[in-house]
């Protein structure tokens, strides 16, 4: 394989066993990670180069013993991840996909290192690529030894970086750009776990406690402890105290036994029985005690808050479907009750910041429906669409998402036709993604993100199941939305990672729509300034000149909990 050239803007950095190496044009180096951080640092200063690697994954340990965050990146695997969906971008993937071979003859990936493939090639010691096009099946597996073939490696990354370069351009005028924005929070990913979130130990420790109950001495005090849990609700249903609380037909049989028949256990369904008898409020409250007792206990805080109460938990920025980012640990799940231990350290705050009415608003901007579009000048969306609807303002908030979600029955269906005659090219973008997920035919989102509608439920065939061709096209009429906004809220966040660090800010949640800031108390003022005004820029960018307005509702706040919902 020759080693390419490529934009003067792109340089190649892998890392293999201590060792790294640095290609671009006319550029390379190569030699300990430590020599190798030194001379990117030096780079990075000079010119701020597109850092590309073949995942920030593999590259993390080159990136943070630069020293300071690396300002532009492209990452190979979250690129093939928008340019040909899906999840799966191991090097060998990303390598066929950037050049056209089908990935149905890549060689096998053998147990253990992601980037091991098969053995056997046939092909010459100092060859990467095999005759057939496909990268040698034991690149990392004791190939990439020696300096030179760690350099072919990093020039390997380079040429794939220039071809998915290439293939964006071909696919839409914003796919480069949001290639852009997703690299720079798979990065962001890497320092989220890095950094972890703060918390304040003592606090989560006791509102543990008023659920749990304190920490269990021994095996026999935690069975103990769980049994005075359920009998807080067994206590209602006389001759049934054998009850297991946690099987779901038994508590369906409890509840039947009181009068209360219900078609399942969740939440939402027992709630409109609170009153009915007492033991459907008792339930609720054990299933949240259960919860935290189980699931965010104190092994949950002993394992996860470090020593330094930090919060941590792996971080990824694609799902894998419409691109939004996932978290673990709790990071993304976290009990309410639990939100008051999530504490900025002494001499800090919080900036949080949430986005409104995200969904609509991008609906305006991917449909191009100048009419949806006058309606997000307002601070609150719904009340123009309600205005030209003729309806109150919770029937337009219904008729809105129904439209999204695919809710066409009852009153929301009524509503709907109405939004159908008021904003016909934005009902129509809709409608034709959902024709398209019942095809099982693929889709992009607005920023150029190809998402497989046919591997949905892909347990049946297209054609085969009305009721399940009908969910492929309420899923692909909802992540055109959905993949949007995670594509806007990424790019947010990137700008707020990239100007925050002088004002000492540090991203330490992303939340769906909602970002999280720690700063310096000091500072908050111009931190909370910096995250509005980076959400106008990412957001004029993003939209393209779309005349749709985005808004924020931006607090400075020392405990998570003190954020209005």
């Amino acid at each position: 394989m020759a080693h390419p050239g490529g934009p003067a803007d792109l340089v190649a950095a892998v890392v293999h066993d201590g060792r790294a190496a640095l290609v671009g044009t006319g550029r390379r180096a190569t030699g300990r990670v430590t020599d190798v951080a030194r001379e990117m640092a030096a780079w990075e200063s000079a010119s701020r180069p597109r850092w590309v690697w073949w995942s920030a994954r593999y590259a993390g340990e080159l990136a943070a013993a630069v020293g300071s965050p690396l300002a532009r990146a492209w990452d190979l695997a979250e690129a093939h991840r928008i340019l040909h969906g899906g999840w799966k971008a191991e090097p060998g993937r990303v390598w066929a996909g950037a050049h056209g071979i089908p990935t149905s003859s890549m060689p096998t990936p053998a147990a253990g290192d992601l980037f091991d493939f098969s053995a056997g090639d046939g092909i010459g010691p100092d060859d990467l690529v095999r005759a057939d096009g496909h990268l040698r099946a034991d690149a990392t597996s004791g190939w990439l030894e020696s300096d030179e073939h760690l350099a072919m490696w990093a020039a390997a990354a380079l040429e794939c970086a220039v071809r998915q370069r290439d293939r964006a351009e071909s696919v839409g005028p914003r796919a480069t750009a949001t290639i852009h924005s997703e690299s720079a929070a798979a990065l962001m990913c890497l320092e989220l776990e890095r950094g972890g979130l703060p918390v304040n130990r003592p606090v989560m420790e006791r509102l543990i406690g008023d659920f749990a109950g304190p920490r269990a001495a021994s095996e026999e005090a935690a069975r103990e402890s769980r049994r005075q849990r359920d009998l807080e609700v067994l206590r209602h249903v006389p001759g049934r105290e054998s009850t297991d609380l946690r099987n779901p037909q038994q508590v369906r049989d409890m509840l039947v036994g009181v009068g209360v028949d219900v078609p399942n256990t969740r939440k939402w369904v027992l709630d409109g029985y609170r009153q009915v008898h007492p033991v459907v409020d008792a339930l609720l409250a054990w299933r949240k005690a259960e919860r935290i007792a189980t699931t965010y206990g104190y092994r949950w805080l002993d394992e996860c808050v470090g020593p330094d109460d930090r919060l941590r938990g792996g971080w990824t920025s694609c799902d894998g479907a419409a691109g939004r980012m996932t978290a673990e640990n709790g990071l993304h799940n976290l009990p309410a009750a639990l939100r008051p231990g999530v504490a900025a350290h002494p001499g800090h705050v919080f900036v949080r910041a949430d986005l409104g009415q995200i969904e609509p608003r991008v609906l305006a901007v991917v449909s191009g429906d100048p009419v949806f579009a006058e309606a997000t000048r307002a601070d609150d969306l719904y009340a123009p669409v309600a205005t030209r609807l003729g309806v109150e303002r919770p029937v337009a908030k219904v008729a809105v998402l129904a439209a999204m979600y695919g809710q066409r029955s009852g009153a929301a269906g009524e509503a709907l036709r109405g939004l159908e005659r008021a904003y016909p090219v934005a009902m129509g973008l809709l409608d034709r993604a959902y024709e398209t997920g019942v095809r099982g035919e693929p889709l992009r989102t607005f920023g150029g993100r190809l998402i497989p509608t046919g591997r949905f439920l892909a347990q049946s065939p297209v054609g085969t199941n009305p009721a399940l061709d009908a969910a492929r096209g309420r899923f692909a009429r909802n992540a055109i939305i959905q993949g949007a906004a995670a594509e806007l809220f990424k790019a947010w966040a990137a700008t707020v990672r990239a100007l925050g660090r002088p004002l000492g800010a540090e991203i330490v949640l992303c939340l769906h729509d909602e970002l999280l800031v720690h700063a310096p108390a000091d500072r908050a003022g111009d931190v909370a300034e910096l995250v509005n005004q980076s959400l106008a820029d990412a957001s004029r960018r993003w939209a393209a000149g779309a005349p749709v307005r985005f808004v924020a509702d931006t607090s400075v706040i020392e405990r998570w909990s003190d954020a209005k919902d």
